[in-house]
């Protein structure tokens, strides 16, 4: 599913579109910018792209105060560029609400600037603005071209940590002709990991289909939606919207697996057997389940590799994306599993311990392949990470680390509070909630599920993009058909 992101661009406080680039072919749309985003909001988008052409032109931010005025108005996650060329300027976007910031000329004038603020803030804080004119780079506004080609550029970027690229091909922007499709296209085969935005050229929704068809994630609409090209309606549906409630939240039982068999326990002990895990996961495909989380509990702790006999059997039994962890170190480990049949891979304890391995499965086989397993305990002096199957503390935060293996690729993130763990009171919502506000992938909240209610406060409380459990669904205390049909009476957005 694409992530359709509506633009606001900013000539003297109003809402205006360019064509290609040329501050002379000006089109204002609204006198307002708050009203326009609040429209947007309304209409269920999430995020916003606004552009300060005031500022890109000056080489300083000077509409922030419109910024902060939409991020007080509104709960959009603005990514605000133009003009950001200081310390001050990016201070300043931040500082007026903004979630990220897109940076283009200085990746190009000073580059050592650009990768001093990537890892100031962070890569999900940071997207590379990558303006192209006749297969090179533009700078200042579209004013100057460089000597920069597309892709040499991104490489140099995406070598430094670059997660996030927002590429506008000048020659479509404000056209509406249609968008450089196989411009993107040749950026997602080469960097398949990268979350590209396309912008630019975008006319209809049929422009949209076609660039999710051919994989982008990502776009930006603009002059299309203020000429009524594109309906609210459609993009909600593209976007996996069901009548504007949101997207879908994922419902996924979790087989824990011990010397072949399915095992559940309180706060990480006190083991007793679930049943067959081959039995129990066909199941759970045939029951509705939207997903499969399949972990060898102590493939850590004792040094062995998953069971890869035991995936392929699992992975034969069912049609649901299937999700395998435990005793995953390296690269081969990864190959071998979804060689047998797994979606995804979740890694816990090797990452800690090799924090690169997160970037190394992102690369070879994309940030949608790799889920961060996070098991961590609200110690006296806070939440504290641990390994190897909830036995050995380390001293990484839950929160910062979270934040890292975001920057460094991973697609999800799958939290487990343990010291909700098979206590079924409830997840830990306001942890999870901190979670989903700070990291910009995905959370799976796991650790807690006792009640129907308690799926449904991980959802509006915590914030929560899945909900994972166990023991309620093993052992016959929630059915996912009821719980299902539930969570879309509380109005929650489930596949029923």
């Amino acid at each position: 599913m694409i992530d359709i992101i509506p633009a606001i661009d900013l000539i003297g406080g109003k809402c205006v579109r360019l064509t290609k680039g040329d501050y002379g072919q000006k089109t204002v749309y609204n006198d307002d910018p708050v009203a326009q985003a609040r429209e947007f909001e309304a209409q269920g988008f999430r995020r916003l792209h606004v552009v300060d052409l005031d500022g890109a032109k000056s080489k300083h931010i000077v509409n922030d105060d419109v910024l902060k005025r939409i991020t007080d108005a509104t709960g959009l996650k603005v990514d605000f560029g133009g003009g950001i060329k200081s310390d001050d300027d990016i201070k300043k976007a931040f500082a007026a609400g903004a979630a990220m910031v897109t940076v283009g000329s200085i990746a190009v004038t000073n580059p050592e600037l650009f990768i001093e603020w990537l890892h100031r803030y962070g890569a999900e804080k940071i997207i590379l603005g990558a303006d192209v004119r006749d297969g090179r780079v533009s700078i200042n506004g579209w004013k100057e071209d460089s000597s920069e080609e597309l892709l040499p550029f991104l490489k140099k970027y995406v070598d430094a940590g670059v997660r996030n690229v927002l590429c506008t091909d000048i020659s479509k922007d404000g056209t509406m002709q249609g968008p450089a499709v196989a411009l993107y296209k040749r950026i997602v085969d080469e960097y398949p990991h990268l979350n590209i935005i396309a912008s630019g050229g975008v006319s209809s929704t049929e422009d949209i289909v076609e660039l999710d068809r051919e994989g982008i994630p990502s776009t930006v609409v603009g002059k299309a939606w203020y000429e009524g090209k594109v309906s609210a309606e459609k993009c909600r549906s593209l976007m996996g919207f069901d009548n504007s409630r949101g997207l879908a939240k994922r419902i996924i039982p979790c087989l824990d697996v011990k010397n072949g068999e399915t095992v559940k326990g309180v706060n990480f002990v006190d083991l007793r057997s679930a049943g067959d895990p081959v039995e129990l996961g066909k199941a759970y495909s045939d029951s509705g389940a939207d997903e499969l989380v399949f972990l060898d509990i102590t493939a850590s702790f004792e040094g062995r590799k998953t069971f890869t006999d035991m995936v392929e059997r699992v992975a034969r039994e069912i049609d649901i994306p299937f999700t395998v962890g435990g005793g995953i170190n390296e690269l081969d480990d990864v190959k071998r599993l979804l060689d047998a049949g797994a979606d995804k891979i979740s890694v816990n304890s090797a990452a800690l311990r090799n924090p690169h391995l997160i970037n190394e499965i992102a690369s070879e086989y994309g940030s949608q392949v790799c889920v961060c397993a996070i098991d961590a305990r609200n110690d006296a002096d806070g939440w504290h990470c641990y390994i190897k199957g909830g036995r050995e503390r380390t001293e990484r935060g839950l929160f910062d680390w979270a934040k890292e293996v975001a920057d460094r690729g991973a697609g999800e993130i799958l939290f487990t509070s343990m010291d909700h763990d098979g206590v079924k009171n409830g997840f830990a919502n306001d942890a999870l909630a901190k979670l989903s506000d700070e990291v910009a992938i995905p959370i799976i909240a796991s650790g807690g599920a006792g009640q129907k209610e308690h799926f449904r406060d991980a959802f509006l409380k915590g914030k929560a993009d899945a909900a994972l459990a166990a023991s309620v669904f093993h052992f016959g205390e929630i059915a996912i058909p009821d719980l299902k049909k539930y969570l879309s009476e509380e109005g929650i957005n489930v596949r029923i």
